[in-house]
C-alpha cells in the first residue's frame, strides 16, 4: 500500500506523519508513505499546520518513506514558486506523485517537467492518453465520491497498460467491506472488457513500477513473495495471502495478531472551533448568487448564478430548488474564520449535515436548509472531537465520531460501517437526502485545488482565486 498522510498532516503536521508511521508498524502489509507535499493545499484555506521542505526531508531516513505525495499546487510547479521548487528539487530522484485535474497542453508539459511522475485525476480517456504521452503514469480512480474507472476503460490497451494502475483515493468503510478495493476495480475492469492479464498487470507490476519498487510487483526471482491466490480471473475472490512468504490470511480470516497501538496523544482533541462568533446570515445585495453545483460521483463542481430566495432581507436556503446553505468554519484554533455560500446537488429537503472531514484543510463543513439545524450539527462535531453529523432543528439525528484528528475512528471498521449506515439512513429518511452519500460529497466541497467553484474558511474560490458570493 502506497499512502499519503496528507489529511492528518493538514490537522497535526509532522506529529500526524509520525503517528501514521508508528500505527502501521509490524503489520503483514507494507504501508509505504509518500510525504504530503501541500500542507496547506493552497493559501486559500487555513489548515492546522504548514510543512516546508525542511520539515519533510528528515523523514526520508525512514525505511518506509518513498518520496513526495501528490503535488497539488499546479500553479506553483508551473510558475516555479520558491516553495514548490524547493520541495520538487529536494525530492528529485525519488517518486513524486502528481495531481493535475484537467491540465493539458503546454501547462501539462511544464508540470511534468517540474518533476511529478504520475496523476490520478483524469476523468476522460483522451485525458489519460495525453498524460501517458507526456510521460506520466496514470492511476485510474474508483473511490466513494469519485467514480471514474468505467469512463476511463477505453484508454486501456496492451500499449498503455504498463503506464496505468488502479487507485481508490478516498473510499468509505461501506464500500471497502461491501465491494472491495483493488479487487473491486479488477472486477469492474474485466467486466468492462479489459483483458484479465492486462488488468492484473495494472494492479501489480505497473503500480510497483510507478513508484520505483523493483523488489515486488511480479512473481520472479529476487522479488518479495508477497502473493495473492485468486479463485478465478473474473470474480477475483482472494483465497489466501502471503507476506514475505508467510501465509497471513485465508478465506477472509487473518492468521496474525494485531500490531500494538500507537500513541494517540498528539492526534486527539483537534477540533477547536469558535462557534460563538459564527454568523450564518447572508444579507441580500441584489443580483445573482454564485452557487456551487455538486455532481454525484465527481469531485469537479460547476458554477451557477441563481436568483436567491430572500426572507427579511436575507438570502436563505430553498429546498424546492435543492439550494442548501453551506458554511466552512476554521477548526484548528488559527483564527476561527469562516466562509458562507450555497450549494446544489446534495438533495436535502430539510435539516442539515456536517463533517470535520473537509479536504484538504479539514475544517468544519455544514450544509443545510435552516441555520438552527446547521448550528446543531456543528456543535455535535465540536463535542465529539470530530466526525459526521445530521441534525433537524435542535435534535442530533445521527453521529459518527471520528476522534483521531477529526478524521478517523478508533472503532473496528465493521462498527464504523454500522454507524455510517445508520447516519445515512436518518439522512435519507428524515432529511430527504437524494444523494447516495451526501457526506462524501460534502467533504470535497472545500477542496479548492479541484475546479471549478469551492468554499473554504476564507470564502468562495474559483480556479485559485477568491470570488464574490454575488455575481
Amino acid at each position: 500500500m502506497v499512502s499519503d498522510p496528507h489529511e492528518i498532516a493538514n490537522v497535526t503536521g509532522t506529529a500526524g506523519i509520525r503517528y501514521m508511521l508508528e500505527a502501521s508498524e509490524g503489520l503483514p502489509l507494507d504501508v509505504l508513505v509518500n510525504l504530503p507535499s501541500c500542507v496547506p493545499a493552497s493559501h486559500l484555506s487555513t489548515s492546522g499546520a504548514e510543512l516546508t521542505a525542511a520539515d519533510l526531508l528528515p523523514f526520508l531516513e525512514h525505511p518506509r518513506v518513498l518520496g513526495l505525495a501528490e503535488f497539488m499546487n499546479v500553479p506553483g510547479a508551473v510558475g516555479a514558486s520558491p516553495d514548490a521548487v524547493e520541495k520538487l528539487l529536494g525530492f528529485r530522484g525519488r517518486p513524486i506523485d502528481g495531481h493535475a485535474p484537467g491540465v493539458r497542453g503546454k501547462t501539462l508539459a511544464a508540470y511534468v517537467a517540474a518533476g511529478p511522475w504520475a496523476d490520478h485525476e483524469s476523468v476522460a480517456p483522451d485525458e489519460v492518453l495525453e498524460k501517458v504521452a507526456a510521460g506520466l503514469y496514470v492511476f485510474l480512480r474508483e473511490g466513494t465520491a469519485a467514480r471514474n474507472l468505467e469512463d476511463l476503460l477505453p484508454a486501456v490497451n496492451a500499449a498503455t497498460a504498463p503506464r496505468l494502475a488502479f487507485c481508490s483515493d478516498d473510499r468509505h468503510p461501506a464500500e471497502l467491506l461491501g465491494e472491495g478495493h483493488v479487487d473491486h476495480m479488477l472486477r469492474r475492469a474485466v467486466a468492462g472488457g479489459v483483458d484479465p492479464l492486462l488488468a492484473l498487470r495494472m494492479a501489480t507490476l505497473s503500480a510497483a513500477e510507478a513508484f520505483g519498487l523493483r523488489d515486488r510487483g511480479a512473481v520472479a526471482p529476487g522479488r518479495w513473495a508477497d502473493l495473492v491466490a485468486l479463485d478465478d480471473l473474473e470474480g477475483f475472490r482472494v483465497r489466501a495471502v502471503w507476506f514475505r512468504g508467510r501465509k497471513v490470511a485465508e478465506d477472509g480470516r487473518p492468521l496474525f495478531e494485531a500490531a500494538p497501538g500507537a500513541d494517540e496523544t498528539a492526534v486527539r482533541g483537534t477540533v477547536r472551533a469558535d462557534l460563538a462568533r459564527l454568523d450564518l446570515d447572508v444579507p441580500a445585495r441584489g443580483g445573482g448568487l454564485r452557487v456551487i453545483v455538486a455532481h454525484e460521483g465527481q469531485l469537479i463542481t460547476d458554477e451557477e448564478v441563481v436568483e436567491p430566495r430572500v426572507e427579511e432581507g436575507l438570502a436563505v436556503a430553498d429546498p424546492a430548488r435543492d439550494l442548501a446553505k453551506l458554511v466552512v468554519l476554521e477548526r484548528h484554533g488559527n483564527g476561527g474564520g469562516y466562509g458562507v455560500g450555497f450549494v446544489r446537488g446534495l438533495g436535502l429537503e430539510r435539516g442539515a449535515i456536517a463533517g470535520s472531514v473537509g479536504h484538504d484543510s479539514h475544517n468544519l463543513t455544514a450544509a443545510g436548509m435552516d441555520d438552527l439545524s446547521m448550528r446543531t450539527a456543528l456543535r455535535a462535531l465540536a463535542e465529539a472531537g470530530g466526525g459526521y453529523a445530521a441534525a433537524l432543528g435542535e435534535e442530533v439525528l445521527g453521529l459518527v465520531p471520528l476522534p483521531i484528528a477529526g478524521l478517523m475512528s478508533d472503532a473496528p471498521i465493521e462498527r464504523v460501517r454500522e454507524q455510517m449506515d445508520a447516519l445515512l439512513h436518518v439522512t435519507h429518511t428524515h432529511l430527504g437526502a437524494r444523494s447516495r452519500d451526501p457526506f462524501m460529497q460534502l467533504a470535497f466541497l472545500p477542496l479548492e485545488v479541484i475546479p471549478h467553484l469551492k468554499l473554504t474558511d476564507r470564502g468562495l474560490v474559483r480556479d485559485f482565486d477568491i470570488v464574490d458570493l454575488w455575481a
